[in-house]
Parts: C-alpha cells; sequence; structure tokens
C-alpha cells in the first residue's frame, strides 16, 4: 500500500514544478470520466442505484495519483454530475425530495473526508520515502568511502610486499613475498567485483568475470607468455563474496603451483581452469599438461604450505577437491554445494 502513496504523477510527469497543476487537474479529469463512464454502465442495469457511490473511489484515486487538486476537481464534478443527471429531477439541480438534500450533504462530507485522509496518506507516505531515500543515500556514501579506504589498503599491502620483494637477494624470501603478493591481489580483486555495481545482485560475484581477470593478471605476474599459455573457460554464476574469494584464491593456489612445477625440463604448456555449472552445484578444474606429480613428493620448501592453504580454501567454499595425475598432466577438480 505504500508503494501506491509514493506514486506522484505530477512529480514523474512535471518534476521541474512547471506544468504540476496541469497534470493534476488533467488527471482528475481523466478519473472524473471513468467514474461517469462506469456510472452510464451501472445505470444501464440499475437506474439511480447508488447515486453518490462510485465518487469514493475516484476521489480516492485521484488524491493519492494526483495530490488533493486533483481529488477536489474530482469530487466536485462527480458531485454535481450525481446532482444534475441521478438525483430528481433529472437534468436539473432541483430536489424533489428534501431527504435528497441531506443525501447531497452527506456526500460531500463524506467525499471531503476521503480526499483528506487519503491526502495525509500521501504526504506521510511522502516523507517517509524522502527519509528512506536520504538514509540510502547516507549509506552509499558510506559504503564508497569504506570502499574507497579498503582499496587504499589493499594497495598500499601490495606495494609494501612488491617493494620488499624487490629489495630482498634471498630466492625463498621473493617466492614467498610473491605467494603472499598474488594471495593479497586476488582477495582485492574480488573486493573490487564486489563493490563495482555490475554484481548480478548486492553481495555477490560474478564468477565468470572475476575469474577472467584472475588468470589474466596470473598470467602477467607469473610471466605465462608464448611458450607457456593459461585458458579460462567459465559460467556466469553469482556467488557470495566469501566463496568467491576462497575459490579466487584455490584457483591462485593452484596455477602458481602448476606454473613453477609442472612444467620441469619443457619450454611448453597449457594451464586451463573452468568454473562450470553442475548439479547441484558448481565444479572447479584446473588442468595442466605437464610431467604430473611425482610418485614421492619431495619436501617442499614452505613446508607444503600451499597445499595446506588449498585444503583450507576447499572446506571454506564448501567444497570437496580430487586430484588426477599421470605423465599427460595433472588435474585437481572441486566440487562446489550449491
Amino acid at each position: 500500500m505504500g508503494r501506491i502513496g509514493e506514486t506522484d504523477l505530477a512529480d514523474r510527469l512535471a518534476p521541474s514544478g512547471r506544468g504540476a497543476l496541469l497534470v493534476q487537474l488533467s488527471f482528475g479529469l481523466l478519473i472524473t470520466g471513468l467514474a461517469i463512464g462506469l456510472r452510464a454502465v451501472i445505470d444501464a442495469i440499475a437506474p439511480a442505484a447508488g447515486p453518490f457511490s462510485l465518487g469514493f473511489p475516484a476521489v480516492l484515486i485521484a488524491t493519492l495519483f494526483g495530490r488533493w487538486q486533483a481529488g477536489l476537481l474530482t469530487g466536485a464534478l462527480t458531485l454535481l454530475y450525481s446532482w444534475y443527471f441521478i438525483l430528481p429531477e433529472q437534468h436539473s439541480f432541483l430536489l424533489k425530495s428534501p431527504d435528497d438534500m441531506g443525501r447531497l450533504v452527506l456526500a460531500t462530507i463524506n467525499y471531503a473526508a476521503v480526499l483528506l485522509i487519503a491526502e495525509l496518506f500521501r504526504r506521510a507516505v511522502r516523507r517517509a520515502t524522502q527519509e528512506r531515500d536520504r538514509e540510502l543515500a547516507e549509506r552509499d556514501l558510506f559504503l564508497a568511502e569504506f570502499d574507497h579506504r579498503v582499496k587504499n589498503n589493499f594497495t598500499l599491502v601490495a606495494a609494501l610486499l612488491d617493494m620488499q620483494r624487490r629489495r630482498t637477494k634471498d630466492a625463498e624470501t621473493q617466492e614467498a613475498l610473491s605467494s603472499a603478493l598474488t594471495r593479497v591481489e586476488s582477495i582485492a580483486r574480488a573486493h573490487r567485483h564486489l563493490y563495482r555495481g555490475g554484481a548480478a545482485s548486492p553481495g555477490n560475484v560474478d564468477m565468470a568475470v572475476y575469474l577472467e581477470e584472475l588468470s589474466a593478471a596470473l598470467a602477467e605476474a607469473l610471466f605465462l607468455r608464448g611458450a607457456i599459455t593459461l585458458h579460462c573457460v567459465c559460467d556466469h554464476a553469482a556467488l557470495p563474496r566469501d566463496r568467491a574469494v576462497s575459490i579466487g584464491l584455490i584457483v591462485n593456489e593452484l596455477v602458481t603451483n602448476a606454473a613453477k612445477h609442472a612444467f620441469a625440463g619443457r619450454e611448453s604448456g597449457r594451464i586451463e581452469i573452468r568454473f562450470e555449472t553442475a548439479a547441484p552445484g558448481w565444479l572447479l578444474s584446473v588442468r595442466d599438461d605437464g610431467v604430473g606429480l611425482p610418485a614421492e613428493p619431495k619436501p617442499r620448501k614452505d613446508g607444503g604450505l600451499g597445499q595446506k592453504l588449498v585444503d583450507g580454501f576447499v572446506r571454506q567454499a564448501r567444497g570437496t577437491a580430487t586430484t588426477e595425475t599421470g605423465p599427460l598432466g595433472t588435474k585437481v577438480t572441486v566440487a562446489l554445494e550449491a
């Protein structure tokens, strides 16, 4: 019901204020014409039945959508019409019975009451709408400021990690800082998608766009150009931010691991990221055509941190991971719940 009161034809058709009265009077005449037309149909079935009854909804509608001016015009015209054409004597303003004067006065009072109530309701809804719009504008301003600060924080953290990576001479430290940098950038990219305003719905991230941009950034960061290529094939799906971040970090870890270890002794290779809709949820897969995993994995310099992170991110994304490996390459598939 509140949305009915929000519709103001004068605001919509004459937003500058010029011509507002013309819109109100035109709408009042339109409602009056409809009421009189309906009255003629009723008179064909039951002549003189309820002479003032149609005036009440007509005044109500005219006031709610066209303000009190339209309601007043509609009430006056429908009242005069009923007086002249329906009450006896018909086609005359003379009243045949003294009781008709009482009916006329009572109808006038009721029309005025309907107009007053409808106008008060319309104004109350209008005030509530303006207050709501003001609060929404303040919230949007706050979110924009918050978004800007978070972006700056991500940029600052990434810049500090990159600066430290460039300064250090130790290869292992450089590798660790590079991994941390790509993880931060993956989270920052999901954040940008969340607040960009083009999401499928508030709080969600379009996974196709997100993973395609993530793969492009990984290709640039890992120098996957020419000989080793990175491909991304994704279905569009709107997922909550937290799950999108976890999936992005899974992809980050798996692609980084494949780029570093899958093509040992080779100059060319292909890494493919797929995100597909599969009932009852989605399938994420990262495949490479490298040398496959060794039967007895060597101890990692990072103590297996990458694999632990993948396992943790898979749990956060509400998924189950399986790995297939052989001399033709490795494929990691994560089945995600709906």
